[in-house]
C-alpha cells in the first residue's frame, strides 16, 4: 500500500485533519513570537505541557486534556509577572523537564510514555485530539486578527501603550494563554520538539525572504502545512515514528531556502556592472 492509500484510510483521516489545523496555527503563532523575540515561549510552554499531561494521564485525563493545564499556568504565571524575553521560559523548560522525568519515574505509567510525549502521538489521534485541534484553529482565527495590530505595534512602538493608558496587559495576557494552549494541544498531538520546531523553523523562513508583513504570515502558513503534509507522506511510506520526520524535513526546508539566498546572492554578486 503506498503513502497516498495510506493517508485516504479512514484510520490516518483524523490524525491528518487534526495535523493539518495544528500545522497551520502553530507557524502563525510563531511568527509573532520571533517577532517579540520570545521564541523560546514554544519549548518552554511544551515541556509544561508534557509535564501536565503526563500526569493528568496518571489521573485517567486524556493527554490533550491534561496538556493545557500545564502550559495556561505558565503562561498565564508569565503574563501576570511581566516577565518579557526568553529567560522565563528558560526557567520553564528546566522545570517543566524536571517534572516530566520525575512523574515518569513515580508513577506506574514510566518513561516509556513520557518519552512517547516527547515523540509525538500523532497517529493515536481521534475524534477528541481533532475537536480540540478544530477549536484552536477557530479560537486563532478569530483572535489572532484583533491581537496582531496591537502586537505589532507593542513592538514598533513600546512607549505608545504607557503614553496613551492603553490596557495592554490584557492583550499580551491573552497572547500568551493562546500562544500556551496551541502549544499544548500541539505537544499533546505532534510531540514537544514537533511542536516547536513548527512554531520555530516556518518562522525563521519567513523571516529570512519575506518582503513585509503579510507575506510572512503566508509563508508561515504554507511551509508549516507543507512541511506537515511531506512529513506525514515520507513517515507513513517509510514507516517511521512522525515527530522524528517533520523536525528532520522543516530542517531540510529551512536549509533549503538558506541555500537558495546564497546561491542568488552570489549571482547578483557576480553580475557585471551595466553600462549606460
Amino acid at each position: 500500500m503506498s503513502a497516498i492509500d495510506l493517508v485516504l484510510d479512514p484510520l490516518f483521516r483524523l490524525p491528518l485533519i487534526t495535523g493539518l489545523a495544528i500545522a497551520l496555527v502553530l507557524p502563525l503563532i510563531g511568527a509573532l513570537l520571533l517577532l517579540r523575540d520570545e521564541w523560546l515561549a514554544a519549548l518552554g510552554l511544551a515541556h509544561l505541557a508534557t509535564a501536565s499531561a503526563l500526569l493528568g494521564l496518571a489521573f485517567g485525563l486524556p493527554a490533550v486534556l491534561g496538556a493545557p493545564l500545564g502550559a495556561l499556568a505558565g503562561g498565564a504565571f508569565k503574563s501576570v509577572a511581566g516577565a518579557r524575553g526568553n529567560l522565563a521560559y528558560g526557567f520553564m523548560i528546566l522545570f517543566g523537564w524536571s517534572a516530566l522525568f520525575l512523574i515518569a519515574a513515580n508513577t506506574s505509567l514510566g518513561a516509556t510514555l513520557g518519552h512517547a510525549l516527547v515523540d509525538g502521538q500523532l497517529y493515536f489521534a481521534g475524534a477528541l485530539e481533532l475537536i480540540a485541534a478544530l477549536a484552536l484553529a477557530g479560537l486563532a482565527g478569530a483572535a489572532l486578527p484583533r491581537l496582531m495590530p496591537r502586537l505589532l505595534r507593542a513592538r514598533f512602538f513600546p512607549h505608545d501603550e504607557r503614553a496613551n493608558r492603553l490596557p495592554a496587559h490584557r492583550w499580551h495576557l491573552s497572547f500568551d494563554l493562546l500562544t500556551a494552549l496551541a502549544m499544548a494541544i500541539g505537544t499533546a498531538t505532534v510531540g514537544l520538539m514537533g511542536a516547536f520546531a513548527l512554531v520555530l523553523v516556518p518562522a525563521w523562513i519567513a523571516f529570512r525572504i519575506a518582503p513585509g508583513w503579510t507575506w510572512t504570515l503566508v509563508i508561515c502558513a504554507l511551509t508549516g502545512v507543507g512541511g506537515f503534509l511531506l512529513a506525514y507522506l515520507a513517515a507513513l511510506a517509510l514507516d517511521q515514528p512522525f515527530g522524528p520526520v517533520l523536525v528532520a524535513v522543516l530542517i531540510a526546508l529551512a536549509a533549503a531556502v538558506e541555500t537558495g539566498r546564497g546561491l542568488i546572492g552570489r549571482t547578483r554578486l557576480k553580475r557585471p556592472p551595466q553600462v549606460r
